[in-house]
């Protein structure tokens, strides 16, 4: 299957909103979790502006720790531990972080110099943890409430899907 991502001039939610209509054409007729994951990120990489990192971490269960999955950007941390970090924090709690200077978390965990601000988003289903979608970019203060609010719709979006 040929699928062109297409760009949507309008509000920012507006945008998100048709972001959203391409993730569920991508993922809706695919069962492969690592195929949906790979094109989730991809599909974002392409759509924000402003960002170096955009990826999944996998929780592994029996060892309480995310594991790197599907992403776009630099080679990163390959394990994160439940409670770490802002990825490791947000899973372990259960809710978005959105962090507007990395230097400013305490136990940020650098895998990219480069980042400045992080936006991190539990991935849930039927109660259980299953991940965190990861966003990283060079400027600080770059994910508003708006982008917070869009990417948990996008994420409980590609959920149903996994």
């Amino acid at each position: 299957m040929m699928f062109k991502v297409e760009t949507y001039k309008g509000s920012k939610q507006e945008q998100y909103q048709f972001l959203m209509k391409q993730l569920t054409a991508l993922v809706e007729s695919e069962p492969n979790r690592i195929a949906n994951l790979s094109n989730a990120s991809a599909l974002l990489n392409h759509f924000l502006e402003k960002i170096n990192w955009v990826g999944f971490y996998l929780y592994d269960q029996e060892k309480e720790e995310l594991v790197l999955g599907p992403f776009q950007g630099l080679p990163a941390c390959v394990r994160i531990p439940l409670g770490k970090g802002v990825c490791g924090t947000a899973a372990a709690n259960r809710k978005t972080i959105r962090v507007d200077d990395v230097e400013q978390f305490p136990g940020h965990i650098a895998c990219d110099a480069a980042s400045r601000s992080e936006i991190v988003v539990p991935m849930i289903k039927e109660g259980r943890l299953i991940g965190v979608l990861d966003i990283d970019s060079p400027v600080t203060t770059r994910f508003d409430a708006i982008d917070q609010s869009m990417l948990e719709q996008f994420v409980q979006t590609l959920v149903e899907f996994l």
